[in-house]
């Protein structure tokens, strides 16, 4: 019984020598792999998340104010029309001048 145990002992040492090795093959391929990204993303320039100069700040805050703008426009439609059909048409129509309105209000020609 005690050769038979040693001869198990001895398969389940070599599997985990095997799956230990099998690791370390495994993370030095992702190390290198990492340490290659690494020097190319080096000389990549960075970039930012979003810009934060004066001109995308004014942007995004013109953004805001149109989205809020149809969603109040929205939101009285809904309250005082009863019907869908006037309701559907304040949309259509709302959807429609919404790009006048940014051209008008913010002098944004494109």
């Amino acid at each position: 019984m005690s050769k038979e145990r040693q001869r198990l002992r001895a398969e389940r040492e070599a599997a985990r020598e095997r799956a230990a090795a099998e690791s370390a093959r495994r993370n030095a391929r992702a190390a290198r792999r990492r340490a290659r990204v690494a020097r190319v993303s080096r000389l990549a320039p960075r970039r930012s998340g979003r810009p934060g100069g004066l001109l995308a700040r004014r942007r995004r805050e013109q953004n805001a104010i149109v989205v809020v703008a149809f969603l109040l426009v929205q939101v009285f439609a809904w309250i005082s029309l009863s019907s869908w059909t006037g309701r559907l048409a304040v949309f259509a129509l709302s959807a429609f001048l919404v790009p006048v309105f940014i051209t008008l209000a913010f002098d944004r020609r494109s």
